[in-house]
């Protein structure tokens, strides 16, 4: 059985700030539908991605901002964050983590740690290994977002 992830459900407080955003972000604008004025639906795909995002008025509980965590894959963290601070986006700086293991909570920059221990340090990756080098920004809300860098995928992906 295939299952496949399309869609994930962002809760946002300005539907039209967010479909700013979205647009200035480079997503693909697939639908924008009103059906009633309780009920609006804005579906975004990020370019070269199968799963898409949508957003709108009346179609999820959860508070604006609170998904954390989606990540975009990128084969070049820099060419990628340059481009998104060129559309006027406001992203990280570049960082990796010394551990080798990503831990949520903190956003990129000189070197932090959290609970476990992580040490995040500035810039992407020295030997650029896949998986390890980030960026992180957020939407208006504060719905969390990260770059990750991937060149080579592990076996069976």
């Amino acid at each position: 059985m295939d299952l496949k992830l399309e869609v994930i459900v962002l809760p946002v407080s300005d539907v039209d700030r967010a479909k700013s955003f979205y647009e200035t972000l480079g997503f693909r604008l697939d639908v924008d539908n009103t059906f009633s004025d309780d009920y609006r639906l804005v579906h975004f795909t990020p370019p070269g991605s199968a799963c898409s995002i949508i957003f709108g008025k009346g179609m999820i509980s959860a508070a604006p901002g609170s998904v954390q965590g989606l990540y975009l894959i990128v084969p070049d963290v820099e060419q990628a964050r340059s481009e998104l601070v060129g559309r006027g986006i406001k992203v990280s700086e570049i960082f990796h983590d010394a551990g080798g293991l990503l831990h949520h909570g903190h956003e990129g920059g000189d070197a932090v740690h959290d609970g476990d221990g992580q040490e995040r340090l500035a810039g992407p990756h020295p030997d650029r290994t896949s998986y390890a080098s980030y960026a992180t920004f957020s939407d208006p809300d504060g719905n969390g977002w990260l770059l990750q860098e991937i060149t080579h995928r592990q076996p069976g992906r």
